[in-house]
């Protein structure tokens, strides 16, 4: 702890283990001035994990690992499914907001800042729907009708942040290699494409 005396500001850096547990009051080496003293409440210090919890979190590893996942033409299917939703979704919803815009600008010549605000409007629509499903349940509208469900590696749900991190960069990796982060799921022992791996996921089969 830091102790800092109110008559001149000297301070210095006291481990409070080694302070008496009833005093109260210190002297100051450099004015010599006499000041309270209050100890701050130690931290608790984090405790190791056990032999019994480190089990536990085995054993919990091993029991997902054995579950059955989805394999590659499973998962095909089910992205075709939501890549479907999705288009319709952005069809709709996209004219919408062009004839909005259009309405609004009075005219065409505002078409190329229209269909800018479209196509822009798509990717987010796009990046919602993949991030809100597997966020919220760990399943897309494709995922659910295949039965299929994205989990973290040890068993729990994955949660807005990492689905953002699994749906949006890892996912852009793994495409962007020649897609062979997707072609890996057909290989792979635990049937994970690169995105699953650098985001810590299985896709189990219900």
């Amino acid at each position: 702890m830091l102790i800092t005396c109110p008559h001149c500001g000297f301070n210095k850096q006291v481990d409070q283990e080694q302070l008496p547990a009833d005093i109260t009051k210190v002297n100051c080496p450099k004015c010599k001035q006499s000041f309270p003293l209050q100890q701050q409440a130690q931290e608790p210090k984090p405790q190791p994990e056990t032999a019994a919890q480190r089990y536990q979190s085995n054993a919990v590893e091993a029991q997902v690992d054995a579950l059955p996942k989805a394999g590659f033409w499973m998962r095909l299917v089910a992205t075709c499914i939501d890549a479907f939703i999705v288009f319709v979704l952005q069809f709709i919803l996209g004219s919408l907001l062009a004839a909005a815009g259009f309405i609004t600008a009075g005219g065409e010549g505002s078409a190329d800042s229209i269909a800018i605000l479209v196509q822009l409007f798509g990717f987010a629509l796009s990046f919602i729907y993949y991030v809100f499903f597997t966020g919220y349940c760990g399943q897309t509208p494709g995922k659910m009708a295949l039965r299929i469900k994205v989990i973290r590696r040890d068993g729990s749900s994955l949660g807005y942040g990492r689905a953002a991190f699994r749906e949006i960069p890892a996912k852009f990796i793994s495409g962007i290699i020649f897609g062979i982060g997707y072609l890996m799921v057909a290989f792979d022992e635990q049937k994970q494409g690169l995105h699953d791996r650098m985001a810590d996921t299985y896709v189990i089969k219900l």
